[in-house]
């Protein structure tokens, strides 16, 4: 198998949808990539945020749980999702989100100049200078994640023997990977387990690895199977499809393709504007409607 080149995209559940806009589209600067539901619980919008063209590797996806009980970080989950911000902007954004009254703080977790925060609804993020050169401070993509596994040194074996990331630093207390693609997404791995996560607000869903096409899909849903991994069927989410796995440290797995993409369904100037839905969910339409919190963004 060809080892996995990038992240497709990390899904996270998080509050009310209209805080959720106004924090990754008009502080962070992400567009406003798709305003759909979650496919296996239609009563709850799943939010997309990317870059201007909706590239996998760039995509941060949302569940909003509106009233829900506030979740616990830990083993069995992602962790800290970081974005790479263009070379010599991290200044500007420390400047930036200190103005908008967010506390930040200045680490060294990946490996590097790393400026942590939270997002309204205790998310945890990070931004990352990458070495990409731009005229202005946006956000690239995904820099990359903590990935938060009961059994670490076991998940370590699937990225590297499984999947084709490779180690670049073993501390005392991680281990960092990268993926073999020209976005060289960073992950890290603490060695020593958390108390376990409980899912609600603040929290990371999965994380998804990006698949170029559905052959290749149906190659890795076998490979893994073959491998004692328990792979679900292909679930088409009318954007990509993916299989589903909870890997040997109890993080779900998603595996996506790049294929068919975001704008099937409406233009890049459109994007988010209305509530889409895949054509097997159009009938129930009037009824998702009145379910959902109100929108107006």
């Amino acid at each position: 198998m060809e080892a996995i080149n990038k992240i497709h995209h990390i899904s996270a559940i998080v509050g009310n949808p209209v805080e959720t806009v106004e924090f990754y589209r008009d502080i962070l600067g992400l567009k406003f990539v798709k305003r759909t539901v979650n496919f296996d619980d239609p009563g709850v919008y799943h939010l997309y945020f990317g870059d201007d063209d909706a590239t996998p590797g760039t995509i941060i996806t949302f569940f909003n749980w509106v009233n829900a009980y506030e979740g616990r970080v830990g083993s069995g989950q992602v962790g800290r999702i970081a974005f790479r911000i263009p070379k010599g902007s991290l200044d500007y954004w420390k400047t930036y989100l200190e103005e908008k009254q967010i506390d930040v703080r200045l680490t060294g977790l990946f490996n590097g100049a790393t400026l942590e925060f939270t997002d309204y609804h205790g998310l945890a993020l990070a931004l990352v200078e990458g070495t990409e050169e731009a005229d202005n401070h946006k956000i690239i993509g995904f820099h990359g994640s903590m990935l938060l596994s009961s059994k670490p040194d076991v998940t370590l074996r699937t990225l590297t023997d499984d999947m084709g990331l490779v180690v670049t630093d073993t501390t005392d207390y991680y281990y960092h990977l990268e993926t073999i693609g020209a976005e060289r997404h960073h992950l890290i791995i603490p060695r020593q387990p958390l108390r376990n996560g409980r899912w609600g607000v603040g929290t990371v869903h999965h994380i998804a690895w990006s698949v170029p096409n559905k052959e290749i899909h149906r190659e890795w849903q076998e490979d893994l199977y073959n491998k004692g991994y328990a792979v679900t069927e292909i679930k088409p989410r009318h954007y990509f499809d993916a299989i589903y796995l909870k890997e040997k440290g109890d993080i779900i797995f998603e595996y996506a393709t790049d294929t068919p993409g975001f704008f099937i369904d409406e233009t890049k100037e459109e994007a988010g504007s209305s509530l889409m839905l895949p054509p097997w969910y159009e009938a129930h339409r009037a009824e998702y409607e009145a379910a959902l919190p109100e929108l107006n963004v």
